[in-house]
């Protein structure tokens, strides 16, 4: 009606874009004006509702594994890029060696801690740890995500303010976090407290869905409606062929008895009258007739699949994630794991290695320099690169051809083709050479490979 009256009127403005029309077709379709407010109000919801799937549903489990196996997998590990190479390989191996005591429960390795983390934040929408400077050095706890107290909202003196536990300065800085002393569920008569904690000390790991967002919300957020759905959908379906797989036989009869069939009565049934071979006599004027047991039709199949097509979709993965490869083939594998690479590729560099990763090697690598471990300054010890792990390869040796032609063609390096495979070249180089001098001092030789003949040929 108003747009009506602004151009009775000569006004010039209307809505050009279709999804801000009005009419029946948008009639009752919600909307979100305010994404921040939102996925604050609905976070807990949220996680809660994919906590249980994952915890009963295939697919949602399927889809966790999926996500951790490929982000993280067997680790993201540092490599110290400082000036010096002595002090760069110290660096390295002194926290490879750390790993190992990473934990604070000693129930796991920093790879493992890794892995927890990045499984909350699928799950929940964020994985939340603490940093312990404690006398047998660096030490890390992982916490439960609820531990931060959402409930925690206030404004300060001088600008500052609290949001859902986070506390920010007056210039919007994490400056603090409040966490709860015990997880919900856990507190075992103790009352739980609000502890105060600076940033420093705090890994809040989550993927940033809105600008201006405190906390994160679960990747299953588009999806749970629908995997709700199919499960319920997929329930009924079982209960359905479970029915009709039970074959039943009826008897019709003058006289209402079960002769001349074998079995026990049981009120107007007859149990165990058939067995498999039996041939069995019926009187004049009996007869007897089967259940017909309902078949699943290639549109259930068809109709269940596009569901899991959807369902993968919401979830940004592959839909042969899922196991389902019936209808893949070299190329459309190749097309869906390019678009999952770069998924989970900007996943690990743009949040998980820049909210987890560096500040763990930055504080590692500070107590390590303050303790005298390491002869260098704190500044100077801080560059690193981070190793992901590889990809799976669908042709491995079509793959390593092309890297061969690109390297021989000055179109890359070793350094970048090893850590695009999750290597580290120095490491690779050292255990080659390691490797030769043992064959060497052994007595060992081994057939000139093809690429060593090609590379005659070539010259």
């Amino acid at each position: 009606m108003f747009d009506r009256i602004r151009r009775w009127l000569g006004g010039t403005s209307t809505r050009s874009y279709d999804g801000a029309q009005g009419g029946r077709r948008f009639t009752g379709m919600p909307s979100m004006p305010s994404p921040v407010s939102s996925s604050h109000v609905s976070r807990y919801t949220l996680a809660a509702r994919a906590r249980y799937l994952v915890s009963n549903n295939p697919l949602a489990a399927a889809a966790v594994q999926a996500w951790c196996a490929q982000a993280v997998g067997a680790g993201i590990k540092p490599v110290s890029t400082h000036a010096d190479p002595a002090i760069r390989e110290t660096l390295t191996a002194r926290f490879a060696a750390w790993t190992d005591v990473a934990a604070a429960d000693g129930r796991t390795d920093w790879y493992g801690i890794q892995n927890e983390l990045f499984r909350s934040m699928v799950i929940t929408g964020e994985g939340l740890a603490i940093l312990i400077n404690s006398d047998r050095g660096l030490r890390i706890r992982v916490l439960d995500p609820e531990q931060l107290d959402a409930s925690h909202a206030a404004n300060l003196t001088g600008g500052g303010y609290i949001i859902q536990g986070v506390e920010f300065n007056a210039q919007g800085e994490r400056v603090a976090y409040h966490i709860l002393s015990q997880p919900p569920g856990l507190e075992l008569g103790i009352q739980r407290r609000s502890e105060r904690i600076p940033a420093d000390d705090v890994i809040h790991l989550y993927r940033q869905d809105w600008p201006s967002a405190v906390r994160g919300i679960s990747f299953f957020s588009p999806a749970l409606l629908r995997i709700a759905d199919l499960d319920s959908w997929r329930d009924a379906q079982l209960v359905r062929q479970k029915v009709a797989a039970m074959l039943a036989g009826f008897v019709t009869s003058s006289d209402g008895s079960g002769s001349p069939l074998e079995g026990e009565q049981d009120g107007s049934n007859l149990i165990g009258g058939l067995s498999p071979g039996h041939l069995a006599y019926l009187a004049p004027g009996e007869e007897i007739t089967f259940s017909q047991p309902a078949n699943i039709g290639s549109e259930v199949i068809e109709f269940a699949a596009i569901c899991e097509r959807e369902i993968a979709a919401a979830l940004g993965l592959p839909a042969h994630i899922f196991g389902d490869v019936t209808r893949a083939n070299y190329s459309s594998l190749k097309s869906a794991n390019t678009a999952w690479k770069a998924r989970v590729e900007a996943l690990q560099w743009s949040t998980f290695v820049f909210q987890v990763c560096l500040p763990v090697w930055r504080r590692f690598v500070t107590l390590d320099v303050l303790a005298g471990n390491v002869t260098t300054n704190v500044d100077a010890a801080m560059p690193v690169k981070h190793v992901c792990p590889q990809f799976p390869s669908l042709e491995p040796v079509k793959e390593i051809t092309a890297q061969v032609m690109e390297l021989k063609a000055g179109l890359t390096s070793r350094r970048a083709l090893l850590a695009a495979r999750g290597e580290d070249a120095e490491q690779v180089d050292a255990d080659i050479a390691a490797d030769q001098a043992r064959a060497t001092s052994l007595g060992l030789t081994f057939a000139a490979s093809d690429n060593a003949a090609v590379d005659d040929e070539a010259a």
